[in-house]
């Protein structure tokens, strides 16, 4: 379920909601009970672990430099 940050504009305080997709544009009251609150826009990092590729090998062939293509 996505988590959607969230302002008051009453007494300034962040705060968070995991809430469905369907629900991301509802009113949400913050844990004061203030109505007055504004959607932040989330910035999402993504990592992973995943190796780059190897890099070709020095006249190793493959493609035009290196290859032999050129000529």
């Amino acid at each position: 379920m996505p988590r959607y940050e969230y302002r008051c504009r009453t007494c300034g305080d962040a705060f968070e909601l995991d809430r469905p997709m369907a629900e991301s544009s509802a009113p949400a009251a913050c844990p004061e009970g203030h109505a007055d609150t504004v959607r932040l826009l989330s910035a999402v990092a993504v990592t992973g672990s995943a190796a780059a590729p190897a890099a070709p090998r020095a006249g190793g062939g493959g493609g035009c430099c290196g290859g032999g293509c050129c000529g």
